[in-house]
């Protein structure tokens, strides 16, 4: 097996990154300690970031800004829903700026977050916390592998220990 030179799809990529929105970090690899490893070209990190890393080298780094579009989307206005506030479980507190975990129609987990609250009644906004945000990332790749067969087929890397 030849070591890779470079991001390219198909490969397994190991990179070091913060997120920043409005000057916050929202996120980082190296707080975490735990590099973030992904299939590249299969959708598992968000499309803007995953075009930017192409081509990229071991060791290299580079600084990326990736539009709402190529990110977690702009603000879909249909994606908010009113619910009677006497329809929230009682140890859940129902204030503004509550996020909470629901289940959408199919039963999958899907994100909302308390948004105003009137007359009983709360309105919910079920876009993404990003969604709308223009993202900087600063990012470092640490290691490409060829993919096994399995991580192809399967679509996504897999760590040491996993199952389906």
């Amino acid at each position: 097996m030849t070591e890779e030179k470079e991001v390219k799809n198909d490969l397994i990529v190991s990179i070091n990154y913060t997120l920043k929105v409005d000057n916050e970090v929202i996120a980082s690899s190296i707080e975490d300690e735990e590099p973030l490893e992904f299939l590249q070209g299969h959708g598992n990190i968000i499309i803007g970031l995953e075009r930017e890393i192409l081509g990229m080298k071991i060791g290299e780094k580079k600084d990326v800004i990736v539009s709402p579009v190529d990110g977690y989307g702009e603000i879909d206005e249909e994606a908010y829903i009113e619910i009677p506030s006497n329809q929230f479980p009682e140890n859940i507190p129902v204030e503004v700026g509550i996020e909470l975990e629901i289940q959408d129609e199919d039963g999958n987990p899907a994100y909302a977050r308390i948004e105003e609250i009137e007359n009983n009644i709360v309105l919910l906004n079920l876009n993404d916390p990003l969604a709308g945000k223009e993202l900087h990332f600063s990012v470092e790749v640490l290691e490409l592998r060829e993919a096994s067969e399995e991580e192809l087929d399967h679509g996504h890397a897999h760590q040491e220990g996993h199952s389906h």
